[in-house]
């Protein structure tokens, strides 16, 4: 069992997970005085044994007495010698050693390569490439794709990490991450021929980026009313699909489309059934990407289907079987949804509380105002409860247990708790928090979308109220 981890470690450094900690690397066999210096960097001594070089970022206050030992001479409070931004919240207590080392990591690689981006995707509306290929590079677009087909094997609290980690810095960022792991990947894992894992799992892990294509214009929360048809031919070799799809994210880079159709209207939503289709098919059109609010460098476009011809081998799992599908794999996207909306509560926060012990009015700094305290100490709390909402729903997915219930609340919850903390983030900093100078309204404008994509919060309350009625009601 040792053995099977420690190989697993060193996947993902052959993926090059671990090459954008190049500069803050440290080998092995550091003396004992480089390895107390670096302690005050967060170092994890069991990642350090394995070739994991530690994050710049300081360690949670609550985690460096652990790291260094009781013979120690660090304290408790976490150091400010290096990096400047701080975990707030999220311990670390929900992680198995593994995920604590793609946490760190994951956190160094966001910090490093998407932070310094940020603003100007944002700005421009638009991905930049560098980030979409930096993903590919380390991994981090098949964390649970099959290592035989180029993927990290790992499990699917490890894809809710890396999404929480890299909503820290850009949500907008882990929309794509979220939906080529939690849905896209997922799909094909459950329900993929043989023959189509052997196609399209290697493209997913090393460069293309996927869509998922439920949403029409008579379709929102109402997906089941779609109108997208897929027609047999005569010989049964391939479906003609017609139809527009709206919202799609990640159309703009998108080379694969996962699309759902109906094959038989007659049967209502049981005629639905789920394609693989490559944009170089023919009759695939993306149009023009949307002005959003918020996560602005995700595109969100139309996607057209005119005599769009696909092979009848690209169906996904059963024909007819489309609807289970889309259900079953939403269920397990509000999880990840979680995991980002928890991350942007954190990131906003931890982007923020530092300024109020730098900003002084009335002769003090305005952390110190009691009333400001006890509105940090109430995002903080509410942000740590969101962050074990996710976590736990993810384990009990993993587990095997029921945990639509937990996968809604997650969501409901998470959601609620962004938009309340990046509010309050942008009210602490005043007048310059209603400005460009800070990224908390950037944070306030990516958190409103929880409510809405992947189920809005209306029907998220529903599908808990529908099954508390099932548990209780006699």
């Amino acid at each position: 069992m040792r053995m099977a981890y420690h190989q697993r470690l060193l996947a993902l450094r052959w993926r090059g997970i671990d090459r954008a900690l190049s500069a803050a690397s440290v080998t092995p066999a550091a003396t004992p005085a480089a390895t107390s210096n670096a302690g005050c960097r967060g170092i994890n001594s069991k990642a350090t044994a394995v070739g994991f070089a530690p994050p710049l970022r300081p360690a949670h206050p609550r985690r460096v007495g652990m790291q260094l030992g009781a013979g120690s001479a660090m304290t408790t409070t976490a150091p400010t010698c290096c990096g400047n931004v701080r975990r707030l919240t999220t311990s670390s207590r929900d992680f198995q050693e593994e995920e604590e080392m793609i946490r760190d990591t994951v956190s160094k690689f966001a910090a490093d390569v998407i932070g310094p981006r940020v603003r100007d995707m944002d700005t421009e509306s638009t991905m930049d490439p560098t980030v979409v290929s930096g993903l590919f590079e380390h991994g981090l677009m098949g964390i649970e794709a099959p290592e035989e087909f180029g993927g990290s094997g790992l499990n699917f609290m490890s894809a809710c990490i890396v999404v929480e980690e890299v909503a820290k810095v850009d949500p907008a960022v882990a929309v794509l991450v979220d939906i080529q792991n939690t849905l896209i990947s997922n799909m094909l894992r459950f329900w993929g021929s043989r023959e189509l894992q052997e196609k399209y799992f290697p493209k997913l892990c090393s460069g293309s980026v996927s869509s998922f294509c439920l949403s029409e214009v008579g379709s929102g929360s109402d997906a089941f009313s779609l109108a997208t048809k897929a027609t047999l031919s005569p010989d049964g070799s391939y479906y003609t699909i017609e139809g527009e799809k709206l919202w799609i994210s990640n159309a703009e880079q998108a080379e694969l489309f996962f699309v759902f159709a109906n094959v038989d209207p007659s049967k209502g939503y049981k005629g639905i059934t789920c394609f693989i289709v490559e944009k170089g098919f023919g009759g695939v059109t993306v149009g023009p990407k949307e002005d959003k609010l918020g996560i602005r460098a995700s595109s969100t476009c139309p996607v057209t289907f005119s005599g769009c011809e696909v092979p009848a081998t690209n169906v996904l799992g059963e024909v007819g079987q489309g609807y289970r599908y889309a259900i079953e794999i939403l269920n397990e996207g509000r999880i990840g949804i979680g995991a980002q909306m928890a991350g942007l509560a954190d990131g906003c926060l931890s982007a923020t509380v530092p300024y109020l012990f730098e900003r002084k009015q009335f002769g003090g700094f305005v952390g110190d105002f009691q009333g400001m305290q006890h509105q940090v100490a109430q995002a903080a709390t509410e942000v740590e409860a969101a962050s074990a909402l996710y976590r736990s729903a993810a384990r009990m997915k993993e587990a095997g247990q029921p945990f639509v219930k937990e996968a809604a609340m997650s969501k409901l919850y998470t959601s609620q708790v962004a938009e309340r903390t990046a509010s309050k983030c942008v009210e602490w900093l005043g007048g310059v928090g209603f400005t460009k100078a800070f990224l908390a309204e950037k944070f306030y404008r990516d958190c409103k979308i929880g409510a809405i994509y992947e189920g809005t919060s209306n029907i998220q309350l529903s599908t808990i109220a529908k099954i508390l009625r099932k548990d209780y009601a006699r």
